[in-house]
């Protein structure tokens, strides 16, 4: 699987040393794996520097901050990563479901960044890249472009973002105003989220140019050990936290929206060391992995139509699926004043949880949306905590409230349109539309990964079908250790000023 960012020794000595010299140039420290999971081994000196450092700038020092530990003003390490437990008044449910927020990553305010470092940064010690020759390609659907484009940036190469031109125009703003050329740099490729294909299509294009190299998500492995060890560990220290309070708690699944299956990964740290059950989550509207199924949907952070190369399905245990009415109309709910007042007056849910729901994007309310299910499904109680992320915060999606309010409310939501939305969504969430996964039926969801990847993108069956066994998942386990040594060799190369 080398095209897959899977080395582990300098596999081109040229592109490596022209790294080396681009990065000293640019005075850029790598951060490691291990600090980037725990992020109080960052030395004294680069906390110091950070702290004059505005976390939106392209600064190389806010790699240091591509981590879950930032508080709320992102200038700051957070002992415990920042989060909020849902309570019943909001949920329905006794167990407690537990949201760690992204929005606290540096530059895109979205946890992609973390996914974007994780798939470059190998390339970079390896030689797999070269900053000076090559421009790296970032297909998306929103977030990972961007953090993709904010990563390429400090590290001084070109970034250009491949993403479907019906995503949120939030999106598209940020990106101009990141990119060096925004005609050139920002590729619209037809449709919306559902649109994976018409992404790849695009990058088969422009990888036949030698001097741009595709950085996939769907199924670059730095993706999923950045999650494996950074999301799966801050979780876990979330839970710590909270067993504090209440010992017996116990992290009973772990929740997330499909995307390109890389936050999936901390599913799989945390069923190592837990025991707790990885549930998939993607739109009602394109039920892919319940049915083989297709459809348009505006649920935007959701990967669908396919299944990404990086996603454990073997070891996935549940799969269930949320309507995009579902997260349209609960932003507006979580993100109006009239929304805000009828859940603090009607539903009595305290005004510190209120007010940190503009923390959830789209995805992150699906997560919220699937946790519940989940929680009535197993009928699950107040010792058995339902963990997931909200991968960005509503900022992305300001005008997405403008076409939901239009599109289910006619133009006006007032506390009847908030009442309808909390019972249908909240309280009457259902556990329909949940699939407890036999053998079979993994099976079955793995096998759908064969037209994208061997029949489509020249993945060879024999490094396709070994992602059937666990063994070779824990084999990618070793590779972040790898990587930091190399990270090390590669900073002491560049000598950049920070680390004295």
């Amino acid at each position: 699987m080398k095209r897959l960012g899977l080395e582990r020794d300098v596999v081109d000595r040229a592109s490596y040393e022209n790294a080396i010299r681009r990065l000293r140039e640019g005075d850029v420290v790598l951060p490691t794996f291990a600090e980037l999971a725990s992020p109080e081994r960052i030395s004294a000196t680069v906390r110091d520097h950070l702290r004059a450092v505005d976390p939106d700038a392209p600064d190389a020092l806010n790699l240091f901050r591509v981590h879950w530990h930032n508080d709320a003003s992102r200038r700051l390490q957070a002992e415990i990563p920042e989060h909020i437990v849902l309570p019943e008044a909001l949920t329905g449910v006794r167990a407690p479901i537990v949201v760690m927020f992204g929005n606290r990553f540096p530059m895109i305010e979205a946890h992609k960044v973390l996914a974007a470092y994780g798939c470059l940064a190998p390339r970079l010690v390896t030689g797999q890249f070269d900053p000076t020759a090559q421009k790296a390609i970032w297909p998306s659907t929103g977030n990972y472009c961007r953090g993709g484009v904010a990563i390429s940036r400090i590290m001084g190469c070109r970034g250009v973002a491949i993403l479907p031109e019906g995503m949120s125009a939030e999106r598209f703003a940020w990106l101009e105003r990141w990119v060096d050329d925004p005609a050139a740099d920002i590729i619209r490729t037809p449709g919306s989220e559902s649109n994976v294909r018409e992404i790849y299509d695009a990058c088969a294009s422009l990888e036949r140019e030698p001097s741009t190299v595709v950085f996939n998500q769907f199924c670059e492995f730095g993706n999923y050990l950045a999650h494996f060890e950074c999301t799966g560990l801050a979780l876990e220290r979330v839970t710590r936290s909270l067993q504090e309070h209440e010992p017996g708690l116990r992290p009973r699944a772990f929740v997330s929206a499909t995307g390109s299956a890389g936050t999936l990964a901390a599913g799989d740290y945390l069923k190592d060391r837990h025991g707790t059950a990885i549930v998939a989550v993607e739109a009602l509207e394109c039920p892919t992995m319940m049915c083989n199924g297709f459809g348009e949907h505006n649920i935007q952070g959701i990967g669908d139509k396919h299944i990404p190369l990086i996603h454990n399905v073997m070891n996935t245990d549940v799969v269930t699926a949320v309507s995009d009415r579902a997260t349209d109309t609960l932003a507006l709910l979580f993100n109006t004043a009239v929304g805000r007042e009828y859940l603090v007056h009607r539903r009595k849910v305290a005004r510190a949880v209120v007010a940190a729901l503009p923390s959830l994007g789209l995805s992150s309310i699906c997560n919220v949306v699937a946790s519940i299910k989940v929680a009535k499904y197993f009928d699950l109680g107040p010792g058995e905590a339902v963990l997931t992320v909200a991968t960005d915060g509503a900022a992305m999606y300001t005008s997405e409230l403008d076409k939901a309010l239009h599109k289910h409310f006619g133009g006006h939501f007032d506390a009847i349109g908030a009442a309808e939305v909390f019972g249908q969504h909240l309280a009457g969430a259902s556990t329909d539309h949940l699939l407890e996964l036999t053998e079979v039926e993994r099976t079955r969801i793995f096998n759908l990964g064969y037209y994208t990847w061997v029949e489509q993108q020249g993945v060879s069956i024999d490094d396709f079908q070994a992602r059937r066994h666990q063994a070779f998942w824990r084999s990618l386990r070793e590779l972040p250790a790898i990587w930091d040594r190399m990270i090390g060799e590669f900073n002491a190369r560049t000598g950049a000023a920070v680390t004295s």
